[in-house]
């Protein structure tokens, strides 16, 4: 059996530091961090580090709310389209790079959040 892409990462202290590093990456990003607004970033990370260990493989479960239902009211209220899907995941590309994965690890990791476009924009 092979790792998940989870572990291939480095496990939930890789995680961590990514989550906080993408995080930082998205508030300084124009494109994106009006999003954000007013949200509660310390509980914004914890779902994230929750979400990534479920999306890249480390658990079975995840109880958070669906990624349709976690969204809806961005795209409906705040036009979350295409191109910021497209911004946050470059922001991602360019995280797990800074924190040494290979390429090809992110490009494994890309092509996940990538299945995840239609649910987060409620296509």
């Amino acid at each position: 059996m092979t790792d998940s892409v989870f572990e291939k990462l480095g496990g939930d202290e890789a995680v961590n530091v990514a989550v906080d590093l993408f995080y930082g990456k998205v508030l300084a990003d124009e494109r994106i961090k009006h999003f954000f607004t007013g949200v509660d970033m310390s509980q914004q990370k914890a779902h994230m580090k929750r979400f990534m260990k479920y999306a890249f493989g480390g658990i079975t479960n995840y109880n958070g709310k669906s990624l349709r239902n976690a969204h809806k009211h961005l795209v409906e209220e705040m036009g979350l389209s295409d191109k910021h899907f497209d911004a946050v995941l470059e922001n991602l590309g360019s995280t797990l790079k800074d924190i040494g994965v290979d390429d090809a690890l992110i490009a494994e990791a890309a092509q996940i959040v990538e299945s995840t476009r239609s649910d987060v924009l409620n296509k």
